[in-house]
């Protein structure tokens, strides 16, 4: 069927694609002449294009943030009820935390400094300090933060 009407349009399909391909001829002839003719600024032209779009990569690249930032939610635990507080027996036992380690604990989670509490305690700074890192290692925690919110948590101060 579409032989039959290739057969039959035969002249006016040759003469279509005889169109076509004069037409191509043209354009790539007026194509080539302007590259000729202009070479100079064409190649000037497609260079600064070139540099443009390099330059705007650059530029995003250079001020993207390097550093990603990460939203955590943690649950703070908050007992205003400080007169009848009393801590956990079993887990100062189980955590075998001295009396005065409690007390430098309960002074850090006040906000004091180890120079703070030093002044308070009556006692040395390299004291506290000892005090701190025996606290630390008994709670299995880097810092003063995470004492303190493991305290709480375990409800060791109030």
């Amino acid at each position: 069927m579409t032989f039959k009407l290739f057969i039959k349009n035969k002249r006016t399909i040759l003469y279509g694609v005889a169109l076509a391909v004069l037409l191509f001829l043209l354009k790539w002839l007026e194509f080539h002449f302007i590259i000729i003719n202009n070479a100079y600024e064409v190649y000037i032209g497609t260079i600064a294009v070139l540099f443009t779009l390099l330059g705007i990569w650059l530029a995003l690249k250079l001020t993207k943030p390097k550093v990603q930032t990460v939203v955590v939610e943690k649950q703070v635990y908050i007992n205003h009820d400080r007169s009848g507080f009393s801590p956990d027996q079993r887990e100062l036992e189980r955590l075998n935390l001295s009396r005065r380690e409690l007390e430098v604990l309960e002074l850090m989670a006040e906000g004091l400094s180890n120079q703070e509490i030093s002044a308070r305690l009556f006692v040395s700074l390299n004291t506290i300090k000892t005090h701190s890192s025996n606290l630390f290692d008994k709670m299995d925690v880097k810092r003063r933060t995470q004492a303190i919110e493991m305290a709480k948590r375990l409800c060791i101060i109030p």
